[in-house]
C-alpha cells in the first residue's frame, strides 16, 4: 500500500510517535503542582466548626468567604497561629498554619464573650 507524501508515492507508512499525554500538561494553571497548591491554600472548616455553623444558622456569603481567606493571609503575615476572626457579629477561631477554621459562633447570640487560647485578633 503506498501512500502520497509531498505529490510522491512512497512504499512505506511513516512511522509517526503519539505524543505522550504527559507532554500535554501546560505548565501554570493547569498543572498537578499549581492545583494541589491551589487547594491547599484555600481556607477549610474542621468537622466541629462545620456543625457549629449549622447549628447556629450562620450563613457565609462568597463575600465573606474572601474576607475569612484575606484574615487569614493576614494573620499570617504577622506570624499568628490561633486567631480569632469578627466579621459581621459572626466570629470564628481558626488555626493559622493549617488554615482551618475550628469554631464558629454568632457573636450576639453568644451567652459567654469569653476567648482563650488565642494569639491575635482579626477583624475582617
Amino acid at each position: 500500500m503506498a501512500n502520497m507524501i509531498n505529490g510522491i508515492n512512497v512504499p512505506f507508512v511513516p512511522i509517526v510517535k503519539p505524543e505522550h499525554p504527559a507532554n500535554n500538561i501546560k505548565e501554570g494553571s493547569s498543572s498537578f503542582d499549581s492545583i494541589f497548591k491551589t487547594e491547599l491554600e484555600k481556607l477549610k472548616f474542621s468537622n466541629h466548626a462545620s456543625k457549629r455553623i449549622e447549628s447556629r444558622e450562620l450563613e457565609l456569603s462568597n463575600e465573606d468567604m474572601n474576607k475569612l481567606q484575606n484574615a487569614v493571609m493576614k494573620a499570617e503575615a504577622k506570624g499568628a497561629k490561633d486567631s480569632l476572626v469578627v466579621m459581621n457579629n459572626k466570629a470564628f477561631i481558626i488555626n493559622i498554619p493549617n488554615k482551618t477554621v475550628v469554631t464558629a459562633l454568632n457573636v450576639e447570640k453568644s451567652s459567654e464573650n469569653i476567648f482563650t487560647n488565642i494569639d491575635s485578633v482579626v477583624f475582617a
